[in-house]
């Protein structure tokens, strides 16, 4: 029974931490670009959009799907860097433990 109690005093521990993890992914900001930096697109750690900033150079009414192109691949950058960080930050947390497939913590 020792190391039950031992396992759930672990789940708890753990349990706090996703939560101070959780708060510091709302405060965190990642960047991502596109186009040689003409586009930049800020993300926080929970994947929500903080700014998006274009160079007004790329502003063209005869070829805006080039400018939506590179705010959509900006975006997408930054989306896989925030992942990065965060399965980084879950393997900090979980000490290396092996979660099944599909299960993608903390969202």
């Amino acid at each position: 029974m020792k190391n039950l109690g031992q396992m759930m005093k672990q789940a708890q521990q753990m349990q706090s931490k996703m939560a101070e993890m959780q708060e510091g992914l709302e405060a965190l900001e990642i960047s991502g670009g596109s186009g040689a930096g003409l586009v930049s697109v800020t993300l926080n750690g929970k994947g929500e959009m903080r700014a998006l900033k274009i160079d007004p150079s790329l502003v063209n009414p005869d070829d805006v799907e080039m400018l939506e192109d590179l705010v959509a691949a900006a975006f997408n950058d930054a989306k896989a860097k925030v992942e990065a960080h965060v399965q980084e930050e879950m393997a900090k947390l979980t000490g290396g433990l092996n979660l099944p497939p599909g299960m993608n913590l903390p969202f």
